[in-house]
């Protein structure tokens, strides 16, 4: 037992001998929540899992940095078929405890194996579909859905019971109690599976229960009082006194003959009567089905024709958007006039590079350099060895500005264009990198982290980079 102020090892002292805090209480509240911690191991040793559940929570309402307790009772949760819930403590016991932790394994066990958690999935939307049926009164489709939960979840004790449930009220009461028998097999302890069961066994074995015997005699004594015994010579007539010999033929049978002859009759009419007003239905039906068929292939022409219209005139705006771009104003061709004007620039002033750089990543936004002739490519790699080192340390000094202010987007722009002058910095490669990750922009973080780790291997940012992959890797799963 550690002490919560300073951490340091407690004595039998009542005070901490290394701060000197009052420790009385604080030894009370750990034992106490100790106790519940055994008392929950020893219920989940015989399988009394409701119990283990109630007797761990108070041990976490003593200690909630309980990590053992937290483990055990995600066990517990887990075998009762409620992953979301065993996960939920493993988690928080794992970020109680980071190190050397057990939690670590179990979730591993749960999250390495997507066909697992896709299970689980399919177990909580199957069991909550079974309970949106059940409310809708639609108690047949309800009982299916469980028994696909139980066939992938077998332990899930909640849909146990519910399928008990509905076995119950449809009075099938084998089916419940084999549900609620295999209940007891997973968890011996759980009130509601008891109290089910009592139900259950008063219908299926009255005899065994004291009121049961009662009410069997009594309905026994009832019908021997409806009987009626008498000696004829030397043998002994029996004859229930509700049974009336038959005296002839009366007004009332002949009435029931008729009626039921009448009710005969109009179930005919019934019968027939609908069957034609269906089958005239079924036709119309068709008609108008047709009739569907062939407007619903006209108007699948009448859209394809418009998309390849629209098509048509998206490329068209395309083609003279790209003219735009290539042609000015008056009629020169606008890229070749930026270049000119980046040459010009740097020649009369060398100093003055954010100029020549405005121009180049003018081309470079507005032209696709590989489609350019070798000559002006020449001339675009010129300028940009030459100018490229003054650039990227301005913006890789305002990216990186940006990036301690948590401005991250503003930091992924600078280090972008820093990137583009000088992309062998193995600091800007890293930090674009980093900037795109807490911007939460993980496919551009590990497309850049992989250059550090490809381009600068053997370095500790190479080193570093393999462990941001690896994380971006499990958050993508």
């Amino acid at each position: 037992m550690v002490c919560y102020n300073c951490g340091c090892n407690l004595s039998e002292h009542e005070f901490c001998t290394n701060c000197g805090a009052d420790v009385s209480v604080y030894k009370k509240v750990i034992k106490i929540s100790n106790s519940f911690y055994n008392e929950g191991l020893e219920k989940a040793g015989v399988r009394d899992l409701t119990g283990a559940i109630q007797s761990l929570r108070q041990c976490l309402k003593f200690n909630k940095n309980n990590v053992e307790a937290r483990n055990l009772l995600g066990l517990v949760y887990f075998e009762t078929g409620e992953v979301v819930a065993a996960l939920s403590e493993w988690v928080i016991s794992k970020n109680l405890r980071p190190k050397k932790n057990i939690a670590d394994d179990y979730i591993e066990i749960v999250q390495s194996n997507p066909t697992r958690l896709d299970t689980i999935n399919k177990t909580i939307k199957k069991y909550n579909q079974a309970l949106l049926y059940c409310n809708q009164e639609s108690k047949d489709l309800a009982i299916i859905q469980l028994k696909k939960v139980l066939s992938l979840n077998p332990k899930y004790i909640r849909a146990h019971q519910l399928l008990a449930l509905l076995y119950i009220d449809a009075e099938d009461w084998q089916r419940a109690e084999r549900e609620l028998l295999r209940c007891e097999q997973i968890d011996a302890g759980n009130t509601t599976t008891r109290r089910y069961l009592k139900e259950v066994n008063l219908m299926l074995h009255p005899e065994e229960t004291e009121d049961g015997g009662r009410a069997l005699k009594k309905k026994k004594k009832e019908k021997a009082d409806e009987i009626l015994r008498y000696q004829s010579g030397n043998e002994m007539i029996i004859q229930p006194l509700d049974v009336k010999e038959p005296k002839g033929v009366s007004f009332s049978a002949i009435l029931y003959l008729l009626i039921g002859l009448a009710i005969g009759v109009a179930m005919t009419i019934f019968l027939i009567l609908p069957a034609r007003i269906q089958a005239a239905r079924d036709s119309v039906s068709d008609q108008l089905k047709n009739v569907s068929e062939q407007l619903a292939a006209e108007s699948a022409t009448t859209n394809d024709l418009q998309q390849r219209l629209d098509t048509l005139q998206r490329e068209n705006n395309d083609l003279r958007s790209e003219m735009e771009a290539y042609v000015g104003s008056d009629g020169t061709i606008q890229i070749m006039d930026n270049m000119l004007s980046a040459v010009n620039g740097y020649l009369k002033n060398p100093e003055d590079v954010e100029q020549v750089a405005s121009y180049l990543e003018s081309i470079q936004s507005e032209v696709t350099l590989t489609e350019t002739s070798e000559s002006f490519q020449a001339v675009y790699k010129s300028l940009l060895e030459a100018v490229g080192p003054s650039v990227a340390k301005t913006y890789y000094e305002d990216g990186m500005a940006a990036y301690r202010q948590e401005v991250y987007a503003d930091a992924v722009q600078n280090l972008e264009k820093a990137y583009i002058y000088d992309s062998g910095n193995i600091d800007v490669v890293y930090n674009l990198a980093n900037a795109y990750y807490r911007n939460e922009d993980y496919v551009n973080a590990a497309t850049y982290y992989q250059l550090v780790v490809d381009n600068f291997s053997g370095t500790e940012r190479a080193r570093r980079s393999e462990d941001y992959l690896e994380e971006i890797r499990n958050m993508q799963g």
